[in-house]
């Protein structure tokens, strides 16, 4: 079976057969018929923004208000600090691999190849019940932060209007979901470096009560907070890994690259691109936008509980209140409200593609595979888009508590995941390895492995373990932190043991490890970038 691809002038018309060469499950091999395939339409600039900015959304900021109050300054620092490590050893594990493979399916279908089937059907459910999931927490949050506006409206309002949005954008096609995420995520990268700035000014006197703060909030109510009154380290500790795994649900969502691979023009060039600037997001956006929270909101403010009712909004929006800025906070939150549009909308993309992936290795009912003529797969969506009903949850009971509840189910599937991704780089560096290849061959690589696939295995699971562990403690029995943090963590090991004893499929050996079924096709596409002649020509293949 072959595969059609054209010239890099005509690249609009390339499609994939995501059957093709691929291992399968224990049964066949299954090949999808020709009108069953994705459309490469993501250009460079669709692939950079989703990977600096496509995902960030309301983890960092709303949910980082609960961060703060649980961990204090510091502890929400250090959390950032810690997990920013974890993702960025996870960015650079999977780009090695899926600039390489640039795949459908991503991570999913690269475990079939260099694990086994089993791993891939756990590590392809995880990934569809995280998206799902993450959607309707973002459907939440935009309700929170609307109520900022019109606090006495039905949450139902709020949810479906935003779900509108997302599901509309993502049933126009690929194309129209590059351009939207385009717009989104640079409305977010300006934002978010404006409040930084904005911050530094207003901690540094700046604002109109020119009021100089510094590192007060540091000083009283303290760099850390004594977990549920907790005293000494254990409390500190228990405050800062609660912070840990809001940190985790914010940055999760770091691997949309590689769903994406198999819809992005030249891969092989501008994936390693969009890999490498991963650390603008971590750096910039995460670590220092926590700081500067850190210095503007004590931890003890009430309004950062967002499982009350009174909940304002983000910490950024708060620090402007109280800074005695009129108008700018209404400004900022719709920046916000266009921020969870945008994350919303890139959860259901990645769901969608997750579930496409899991029919085209056998693991899904191949209903999911059917695409339209320009390449939309419709099933997939429309049956990721009715899992966002979850969100009118929020009708009954504060939609912030509800977004909390999504948060840290998603944070837990979120780190089941960098996990996987771990364990793949290793086994797929094995094989690599062992039928004779260097890692220099590879269109990008990292000199920081294979350490960084090994801390990423262990990180994860330490930061499970302890996602929650304050409910053990005598007298903070929680039903609902217990059953949102360690049951989604047993799902993986439930699934894999399941399709094993189903599939009956051994690990696959290094020396028997498929590096080679679409590397022409792959190779084909993959052109050099044109040099431009002038600035107008920089600009416009910029935007272009």
């Amino acid at each position: 079976m072959s595969n059609s691809f054209s010239s890099p002038d005509k690249e609009k018309a390339f499609e994939v057969d995501i059957g093709s060469g691929e291992r399968a499950s224990s049964n066949d091999s299954y090949t999808p018929p020709p009108d069953f395939t994705l459309h490469r339409e993501l250009k460079n600039r669709h692939v950079a923004m989703i990977s600096i900015a496509g995902v960030i959304g309301t983890g960092l900021f709303l949910g980082t208000a609960s961060a703060l109050m649980n961990g204090g300054p510091l502890g929400l620092l250090l959390a950032y600090i810690f997990v920013g490590s974890i993702s960025y050893c996870v960015m650079i594990t999977i780009g090695e691999m899926i600039s390489y493979l640039p795949i459908a399916g991503g991570h999913i279908k690269l475990a079939e190849r260099f694990v086994d089937p089993a791993f891939s059907f756990a590590l392809g459910w995880n990934l569809w019940y995280n998206w799902t999931v993450t959607l309707p927490a973002e459907l939440s949050a935009a309700a929170t932060i609307i109520n900022f506006w019109h606090p006495g409206v039905n949450n139902a309002v709020w949810i479906t209007m935003c779900l509108v949005v997302a599901i509309g954008i993502n049933m126009s096609g690929v194309g129209v979901y590059g351009e939207t995420e385009f717009i989104f995520a640079s409305i977010k990268v300006v934002t978010i470096v404006g409040l930084i700035i904005f911050g530094i000014i207003l901690d540094l006197g700046g604002g109109p009560n020119h009021d100089r703060i510094g590192f007060r909030y540091w000083k009283d109510p303290g760099p850390w907070v004594q977990f549920y009154g907790i005293s000494g380290m254990t409390g500190r500790f228990l405050g800062w890994s609660r912070a840990v795994t809001q940190a985790a649900f914010a940055y999760s969502g770091l691997e949309v690259v590689a769903m994406a691979a198999a819809e992005s023009k030249n891969p092989r060039k501008n994936l390693p691109k969009a890999i490498r600037r991963v650390y603008i997001r971590i750096l910039l956006f995460y670590i220092g936008g926590v700081f500067v929270i850190g210095l503007l909101v004590p931890s003890n403010n009430p309004l950062l509980n967002v499982n009350s009712d009174n909940a304002s909004a983000s910490p950024f929006v708060i620090a402007i209140n109280q800074a005695g800025i009129k108008g700018l906070p209404s400004v900022i939150n719709a920046a916000l409200l266009t921020s969870a549009w945008s994350a919303a909308s890139s959860n259901l993309y990645i769901s969608s593609r997750g579930l496409h992936g899991l029919a085209a290795s056998g693991n899904a009912p191949k209903v999911f595979l059917r695409t339209s003529r320009s390449g939309l797969p419709y099933v997939a969506v429309a049956m990721c888009a009715s899992f966002s009903l979850l969100a009118y949850m929020a009708v009954n009971t504060s939609s912030g508590m509800v977004f909390t509840w999504f948060s840290s189910m998603c944070a837990t599937a979120g780190l089941t995941t960098w996990f996987g991704i771990g364990v793949i780089y290793l086994r797929f560096r094995k094989g690599f390895l062992a039928q004779g290849h260097k890692m220099s061959e590879l269109p990008y690589s990292s000199r920081f492995q294979p350490f960084a696939a090994w801390w990423a295995i262990g990180a994860s699971l330490v930061t499970l373990l302890f996602s929650a562990w304050e409910v053990f403690l005598k007298d903070n029995w929680s039903t609902a932190t217990f059953m949102t943090n360690y049951l989604p963590m047993m799902l993986f090991p439930v699934l894999y043991v399941g399709a094993k004893i189903w599939k009956r499929v051994p690990i696959v050996k290094p020396n028997e490890m498929d590096f080679h079924s679409g590397i022409a096709e792959i190779e084909a596409m993959t052109h050099a970038d044109v040099v431009p002649r002038n600035i107008v020509e920089a600009i416009w293949m910029k935007l272009t």
